[in-house]
């Protein structure tokens, strides 16, 4: 395990300043290399504390900004048009990079490493994404996962269009006879 002086909040691991044990290569491969912590040195421990307060100064700025354009971001709906199978699963998944994209086109500047998804979406519908714009500030944005513009305006109305369809397929079906 190591030591590493935390540069900035860490979700699941602790607050800016915090002194936590890592393992290698957590510490390695993403806290170091993403300036997001130091190794605990006296040296650092020193020039840590003579920085702290310009560090939790552009913290706070970037709190700030982040909140700004969270209140703006917050409920955003982005469609992602998809081929998909007669249930509804598709072909391949939508990835944090395809939604970043969407809401990227959508007006607002986001990278696909602060698109969290808990398990990849490979269904159409309606998922609630997290957007994290900073450690501390996180934003729900909704992925509508259509196979048309059509579908997927009726999915943000709360209709179902693989419902829909296979309703009107049962209705041409029984007219069939009826005219035979």
């Amino acid at each position: 395990m190591i030591d590493l002086i935390l540069l900035e909040r860490v979700e699941k691991l602790g607050q800016m300043g915090q002194i936590v044990k890592v393992r290698p290569g957590y510490a390695r491969n993403y806290l170091l290399p993403q300036k997001k912590a130091l190794r605990a040195t006296k040296d650092n421990l020193a020039y840590f504390e003579t920085q702290r307060a310009q560090l939790e100064a552009n913290n706070l700025a970037l709190k700030a900004d982040a909140t700004t354009v969270g209140a703006k971001l917050e409920g955003l709906f982005v469609v992602l048009i998809r081929q998909a199978g007669e249930s509804g699963q598709l072909y391949g998944s939508v990835s944090s990079r395809d939604i970043a994209d969407a809401v990227t086109k959508a007006g607002f500047t986001v990278d696909k490493q602060q698109i969290v998804l808990e398990r990849p979406i490979k269904t159409l519908g309606l998922h609630p994404v997290r957007v994290m714009l900073h450690p501390e500030v996180g934003v729900t944005v909704t992925a509508n996962v259509a196979q048309s513009a059509e579908g997927a305006e009726m999915q943000k109305a709360g209709i179902n269009p693989l419902v829909e369809r296979d309703e009107d397929e049962d209705a041409t079906v029984e007219e069939e006879p009826a005219s035979a």
